[in-house]
């Protein structure tokens, strides 16, 4: 070694990240940066100490003797460094200690919940607003620098921003167990707006997008009763009152309560995937990085 380099706990996490998954392109996905940036951070690790630390294949990479090695010797300075932070936590007076996340309904009701309790229990002077909006405000956000992470539905136009796949998201139509769709496989939006429906309340960032997408449709939505939550909704259409939209993940949840049908829905627009997104992962403030990769890291827990 004949030059001085910082050896940072990202490069190392980053480096465990690609032996877990076996995978260049999984690793920096797990690590929230793009392929390049895990590509050039590795090369460099490399050349500083004149070694190669995998071999490629076309399956993947695989450590060599001296990736081996390093390794072990990473995962002893990533327990270090974890155990390091938590000595210094009680000194930090709560610095950097207040991150936002924006996110949509379903983020916000069906995901976030199951996730986040780790996270605060791991990391106690992380405080975390959620901000609920709908994704093309979010999406504009992001672009205009008053956001830094977002939870946004794939189906809207995000070009300018970076993303990475969080889960897929589809919302099904639920209705009564009596009703006249009961035995349909597969609807169209267009297809049920003539129908009574129970909706979320106007602030809800799902209902707004339904109304748009009924909008274009040239349709508007006949509401015979608004609540705050899919709970309230599940309940009220299961005794016949209309039909609703929510996501699956919800319908499936509440059919173990509420006796109703649940309907899959076509098009893209239902059919969405929920996206992790940030103008630049890589120039993210260090806490919103780390809480990038465990959302990424634990998303795994939420398949159905």
């Amino acid at each position: 070694m004949t030059q001085h380099m910082r050896l940072d706990f990202f490069d190392l996490q980053l480096f465990l990240n690609i032996v877990d998954t076996g995978s260049l392109t999984k690793g920096a996905e797990r690590s929230a940066i793009s392929l390049q940036a895990a590509s050039e951070r590795i090369k460099k690790l490399e050349q500083h100490f004149a070694v190669h630390l995998f071999t490629r294949h076309a399956s993947g990479v695989k450590l060599t003797i001296a990736g081996q090695t390093f390794a072990e010797q990473a995962q002893l300075l990533i327990q270090q460094g974890r155990h390091l932070q938590q000595l210094m936590a009680p000194f930090g007076q709560g610095l950097n200690s207040q991150m936002t996340l924006w996110c949509n309904s379903s983020a916000q009701s069906e995901y976030l919940p199951l996730l986040l309790p780790q996270y605060l229990v791991e990391n106690p002077n992380i405080q975390i607003d959620l901000k609920e909006a709908e994704s093309n405000d979010i999406i504009q956000a992001l672009e205009n620098g008053s956001a830094q992470l977002g939870l946004i539905s794939g189906f809207f136009n995000s070009k300018n921003l970076h993303t990475l796949e969080f889960i897929d998201d589809p919302l099904v139509l639920i209705c009564p167990m009596n009703h006249e769709l009961k035995d349909k496989s597969a609807l169209q939006l267009f297809d049920v707006l003539h129908y009574p429906f129970v909706g979320l309340m106007q602030y809800h960032s799902l209902q707004q997008s339904i109304e748009t997408q009924a909008k274009l449709l040239g349709c508007a939505i006949q509401y015979r009763l608004r609540l705050p939550n899919f709970a309230a909704i599940a309940q009220v259409v299961a005794n016949g009152v209309g039909i609703a939209i929510m996501p699956k993940r919800a319908a499936i949840r509440l059919k173990t309560v509420y006796a109703f049908h649940h309907i899959e829905l076509a098009g893209d627009w239902a059919n969405r995937k929920l996206l992790l997104a940030a103008k630049n992962f890589d120039e993210l403030p260090v806490s919103y990085q780390h809480f990038s990769q465990f959302l990424l890291s634990k998303k795994s827990k939420l398949l159905i």
